[in-house]
């Protein structure tokens, strides 16, 4: 009998084959094949990119704009979340715009940030910041009032003030919500930089594929798209191995 460890690589190298048999396809089939060219063209497109020196900074410029943008929405969001479970009146105020706000695609006022705050690094770390203060928000405060009343309950009949109550029981058993908040930002963080930097950028990965679409270069083009999803993994990998180090105890 396989291991667990064992059946999930059998698994993900079923599906990597199956995915370059999809992918093999798609680039022999005349309808398809301009948009999916083949694995060889993609390669060669890499080594260009690496020659010319654009890939290394397109993914350094998209990467510190992602890290500056989710590290402001998330040190935001965690105490307004906080704050919204805690206080009815302050919930009132601001739950219902955050609602509405989030309800607004990012690519929609990205032109507006634009205008305001020029091109460059500081419109889209303010666009990642909006979008990821808004999801994460939400996030943390659906775990948070999901927090079992009778803990809290027993805290204060056992003489606990607000302040231990938050410290020993709504910080700890907000982890697991926050990871959750901190997974959902990161994926946020991408997407919404390739569409920030689709608008008025000079530098990163959303530009370089607009940059690439204009002169119809599909190669390069699914070359980004590939190094997004890489990128993608390799950062969601990073919050497994933070949430297992904050929330180990929670698991034995």
């Amino acid at each position: 009998m396989k291991s667990n460890k064992e059946q999930k690589y059998f698994w993900l190298t079923f599906s990597l084959i199956v995915a370059l048999m999809i992918w093999w396809f798609l680039s022999n089939y005349d309808r398809t094949s301009r948009s999916f060219p083949n694995i060889i063209l993609v390669w060669n497109a890499l080594l260009i990119m690496i020659d010319k020196g654009f890939i290394f900074e397109d993914i350094f410029s998209s990467l510190t704009s992602v890290f500056f943008g989710f590290t402001s929405g998330f040190l935001l969001s965690a105490p307004n979340a906080l704050l919204m479970a805690w206080y009815s009146p302050y919930r009132n105020i601001v739950k219902p715009w955050i609602q509405f706000i989030r309800n607004i695609p990012p690519l929609a006022y990205v032109p507006l940030v634009v205008i305001s705050a020029g091109v460059g690094l500081l419109p889209q770390v303010i666009v990642i910041a909006i979008a990821t203060f808004l999801t994460m928000t939400v996030t943390i405060y659906q775990g948070i009032i999901n927090i079992d009343p009778n803990l809290i309950k027993a805290a204060r009949i056992l003489g606990a003030s607000d302040f231990e109550i938050f410290k020993r029981i709504l910080v700890p058993s907000s982890i697991p919500f926050i990871m959750t908040a901190v997974r959902l930002g990161t994926s946020i963080s991408l997407t919404t930089i390739i569409a920030a930097e689709s608008t008025g950028a000079t530098s990163g990965m959303g530009m370089r594929i607009r940059s690439l679409n204009n002169s119809f270069d599909s190669s390069g083009m699914l070359l980004y798209i590939i190094l997004i999803g890489v990128i993608g993994l390799l950062l969601n990998k990073l919050v497994d191995l933070i949430e297992r180090k904050l929330t180990g105890w929670q698991q034995k």
